[in-house]
């Protein structure tokens, strides 16, 4: 019997992307953290501003709020791979991002799931891990430094504690530069080294990728007043989508460089501790010198998701430098 009474809501035909055009995917190893300030929340946020699809495996929780860091519950490494290794079987990365994996057990899976994947470009993030027990700190730097360096393309991470952790003997009269630290990192496997927060005097900072041999890419830029929590989550992140969408290096780590600055910049305070980067800056609605917003673009029923390959994704910067 027909319908006597027939929908008058009209099909709408919509066309998709072709995979070609589709984001890239981009894998994440991370804790999730429940404040929003880092770890997965800031991957997520970032791949996705660089134009990557995050697939995001959680390798625990902090118990924290914007001010500090409590606790972590880790997850058990059989959860860390089996999560992986599923989606990995459905879909195609084209980079990974390790930040925070909470034991050696996990560091473990994590390097031998990027030892199957060797052609995919593999950035590793080294946050301050002060609020840790000591214990633990000593034996996660061992692991990671034992399995995940050599697995790993991109070293990101602070001058401090990058410093601290490939030096620790260092008695130079000057601080290390980034040619040292990536001379270290070097001898334990990984080709090159962003180091961030170098001081400079005049309240400036610079990040500097380099290689034992040179520093390819500088970029300095004047020290904000306020204290941020996330920021290395949301470069590292930033960096891997960028790499995954084709970029080489050093465009990538300009492009990320800028992408943190404007978060940094648009940083907001969800709380009473720490300033959080405002990821998704650049979706905000320009607002007019008359205090009103523009007219919002029409919405269309066709969908246009092209996101075409080795575009950029941020105003470049004028301030940094590229080296040979």
């Amino acid at each position: 019997m027909a319908n006597p009474n027939p929908s008058t809501v009209p099909i709408i035909e919509t066309s998709l992307p072709d995979i070609e055009d589709a984001p890239v995917c981009v894998m994440t190893f991370n804790a999730s953290d429940p404040s929003g300030a880092g770890g997965l929340t800031a991957d997520i946020t970032a791949i996705a501003s660089a134009g990557g699809h995050a697939l995001a495996v959680v390798t625990g929780a902090y118990v924290r709020d914007t001010a500090e860091i409590f606790d972590h519950i880790c997850f058990d490494e059989e959860a860390v791979g089996e999560q992986a290794r599923t989606a990995l079987e459905d879909m195609a990365v084209c980079a990974i991002k390790v930040g925070f994996v909470g034991n050696p057990e996990n560091i473990s899976v994590v390097a031998e799931i990027a030892a199957d994947y060797a052609e995919v470009p593999l950035i590793a993030y080294m946050p301050n891990l002060s609020w840790w027990n000591e214990d633990k700190i000593d034996s996660y730097l061992d692991a990671f430094r034992e399995l995940m360096l050599p697995q790993t393309t991109l070293l990101v991470g602070n001058h401090s504690s990058l410093w601290r952790w490939l030096l620790p003997d260092w008695s130079g009269e000057r601080n290390p530069s980034a040619k040292d630290i990536a001379k270290a990192a070097a001898q334990l496997g990984v080709p090159y080294t962003l180091v961030t927060g170098i001081p400079l005097p005049e309240q400036f900072i610079d990040n500097a990728l380099a290689t034992p041999q040179a520093v390819l890419y500088s970029e300095k830029f004047e020290r904000f007043e306020a204290v941020f929590t996330g920021a290395g989550d949301t470069l590292s992140a930033a960096l891997a989508a960028l790499l995954g969408n084709g970029h080489d290096l050093q465009a990538a780590t300009s492009e990320a460089l800028t992408y943190l600055d404007q978060s940094l910049s648009a940083g907001f305070h969800p709380g009473m501790g720490q300033t959080v980067p405002d990821r998704m800056f650049w979706a905000q609605a320009d607002v007019s010198e008359d205090g009103e917003e523009p007219d919002p673009t029409p919405v269309t029923h066709e969908a246009d998701l092209t996101l075409p390959v080795q575009r950029t994704f941020f105003d470049m910067p004028p301030h940094g430098t590229t080296k040979h």
